[in-house]
């Protein structure tokens, strides 16, 4: 059976670091422009669909093929209650980077759906009324029951089993290849991965435990610890290696033998007696990576996790144009204590955190009463502005770097005290990790990232 080799690939299940290796097969003969060069944390191109309304997120140079601009490669990400949101969220985040037109569609009777660990997000519309279209690539999240109601959809099963028979592509990640794949009689005769925890469903004759597997048009993945090699995977069979390692390169991803790193300068404690309270403020334009990446890990965590809005609706539209619901509006937490802020990135939704006259005053009384405080990719630039870095070691995306009076350009995370600061995108779990093992320790911090099937970093 002829398969696509992935560009980053992995030599064991357990790890996350990404491989660069060398492409032994095409799917097409597509030939690529150059890729332009980078120089924004928001250089991306979001669906043809999302452009639209996408007037407070920023102006972006996409990462274009010559097919891409004659014909765009036209991808259906379903979701339904339940749905893994970093899954979700980064396929269709890393797709569009690429120049793909994502089609986000709700299997449920609404477009708000609340992902697997809280997130509500907003589809593009609803599966019915993609019926009779073409896709390039089918990609299933997973998620329970999220991958149980994708399953529980006749009319996502017959574009599946179409996209099957007339040889197009199609993937899973995690609990989706065994709940939703293996009933419709779409595994036969295919190597596949998913989550261990489903992994004894599938015919230990056919199962592998590689992060992530091709086999014919079908490719599968193990969960959300994976997503980006996965997304990265699909990109490479859509656009072709130039794209993929492109856009492997844009999000941070770590090359083969580089460990994330993490520095802490002035250690002190950050444990609790109490459930930590965490507030992420978010805006138009905010990076959906990193913001859904937060949230998730943090509660698989049991931490306490509030999102608000900084515009005068609950919902926002990020910066690769997924729609994201907040919990509240801004104003509805002045009054309120947080043991730790997190400002999310993206330049567009830093700029607005920026703006924010009740976000100034929280993070300003986070300082002054010594709680902790953060801040990933464009956002430490923030801290900078408002004066809440004075004399303290941070980093940020390395677009920004410079902005930091003593920026650490050498690490992913950085702790000063009771600062954390990342360099964003798919740093953003090492950085999500890094609080949750600051909070409860490396055991915690640990089995919350066996559930995600990803390697906890050894510094």
């Amino acid at each position: 059976m002829k398969s696509i080799s992935p560009l980053f690939s992995v030599s064991t299940a357990k790890s996350p670091i990404f491989y660069f290796s060398p492409i032994s097969q095409r799917l097409s003969s597509v030939k690529f422009a150059a890729p332009p060069k980078i120089n924004s944390p928001d250089t991306k191109r979001p669906s043809s669909k999302s452009a639209k309304t996408l007037s407070a997120a920023p102006t972006i140079d996409p990462i274009t093929t010559t097919a891409a601009s004659a014909s765009p490669k036209k991808v259906l990400l379903p979701i339904g209650f339940g749905t893994e949101e970093m899954e979700a969220v980064i396929l269709a985040d890393v797709l569009r980077r690429a120049g793909a037109e994502v089609t986000v569609a709700s299997v449920e009777q609404q477009l708000e759906v609340e992902a697997y660990g809280g997130t509500r997000l907003v589809a593009d519309t609803f599966i019915s009324t993609c019926s009779n279209e073409i896709f390039d690539l089918v990609a299933l999240p997973g998620g329970m029951p999220g991958s149980a109601r994708l399953r529980d959809c006749e009319v996502l099963q017959k574009i599946t089993s179409r996209q099957a028979e007339e040889k197009r592509l199609y993937g899973a990640i995690c609990a989706a290849p065994a709940v939703t794949l293996l009933p419709w009689g779409l595994l036969k005769r295919k190597q596949t991965t998913c989550h261990p925890a489903f992994i004894d469903k599938i015919s230990s004759f056919r199962v592998v435990k590689t992060n992530t597997q091709v086999s014919g048009e079908l490719t599968t993945s193990r969960g959300p610890g994976t997503s980006f090699e996965f997304a990265i995977c699909l990109v490479e069979q859509l656009f072709g290696e130039p794209v993929a390692r492109e856009i492997g390169e844009l999000l941070l991803m770590n090359p083969a033998g580089d460990d994330p790193k993490r520095q802490e300068f002035n250690e002190v404690g950050w444990s609790l007696d109490r459930t930590p309270q965490v507030l992420i403020p978010i805006a138009n334009g905010s990076e959906e990576i990193e913001v859904v990446t937060l949230i998730d890990i943090l509660r698989r965590a049991k931490v306490n996790v509030v999102v608000a809005s900084v515009e005068k609706s609950a919902q926002v539209l990020a910066s690769s144009g997924t729609k994201i619901v907040a919990d509240k509006l801004i104003n509805a937490t002045s009054d309120s204590i947080f043991d730790l802020i997190i400002l999310p990135g993206g330049a567009a939704g830093a700029e607005r955190l920026h703006k924010s006259k009740i976000l100034k005053k929280l993070l300003k009384e986070q300082e002054s009463a010594g709680r902790i405080f953060g801040a990933i990719c464009s956002s430490p630039a923030v801290l900078q502005k408002q004066g809440l870095i004075k004399d303290k070691k941070a980093t940020a995306h390395p677009a920004v770097l410079d902005k930091l009076k003593d920026g650490v350009n050498d690490a992913q995370v950085v702790i000063d005290g009771k600062l954390i600061t990342c360099q964003g995108l798919a740093t953003a779990i090492q950085f999500a990790l890094a609080i949750v093992s600051k909070l409860f320790g490396h055991a915690r911090a640990r089995s919350v990232a066996e559930g995600l099937v990803y390697q906890y970093p050894r510094s």
